[in-house]
């Protein structure tokens, strides 16, 4: 269902280009694609030039990501508890994957991200935006997931001891009225 979505989202497409040049910058080119799914976005990494990796929590999906990408690595994995070492990792991309995850548990969440990046490295997180003061739930295909405004959002990753470099909010003319929202953060 997703394996071909950014074809028609150049926004996003060139987000996360921006975030891979970004990354080959720092010199570590070692990256997650958190949240993987069909492992789409984790190819894309490869071929913008780092050594992507893919991490999911559905066997199904990790199994899907390894057929249709052989030549790349996938594993099972839960985005609180990534199976990398401190500081390894010059990236982390997060496309959509944090939507599912109540406002509560987000700051751990965002922690283990920090945890796992390396000085200067970069983490991009994707996700519903909303223009309102507050997180707003909604149902959606998978299971209920959480809207932000960017600015909270924003905030919470400079909590979890990150700073903002950038972001990018645009309607995609959803049906649902959401925007969709860009944050790259750096670990200092």
């Amino acid at each position: 269902m997703f394996a071909n979505g950014l074809e028609t989202q150049p926004f996003a497409r060139n987000m996360i280009g921006t975030f891979a040049e970004l990354v080959r910058g720092t010199g570590n080119r070692r990256t997650a694609d958190v949240g993987c799914g069909p492992g789409h976005l984790t190819a894309m990494l490869h071929d913008l030039g780092l050594d992507a990796f893919g991490l999911d929590l559905s066997p199904a999906m990790v199994d899907h990501a390894r057929r249709a990408h052989p030549a790349l690595r996938f594993d099972e994995a839960r985005m609180e508890a990534l199976p990398v070492e401190d500081g390894a990792l010059g990236g982390v991309l997060a496309h959509y994957s944090m939507i599912h995850t109540p406002p509560g548990e987000l700051p751990a969440l965002l922690a283990e991200q920090v945890r796992v990046l390396a000085s200067g490295g970069l983490l991009l997180v994707s996700f519903f935006g909303t223009e309102g003061l507050q997180p707003v739930r909604f149902d959606h295909k998978v299971a209920p997931a959480y809207s932000w405004p960017a600015e909270q959002f924003a905030g919470l990753l400079t909590g979890a001891g990150l700073v903002t470099v950038a972001r990018l909010l645009h309607d995609p003319a959803s049906e649902r009225g959401f925007l969709d929202t860009h944050v790259l953060a750096r670990r200092p």
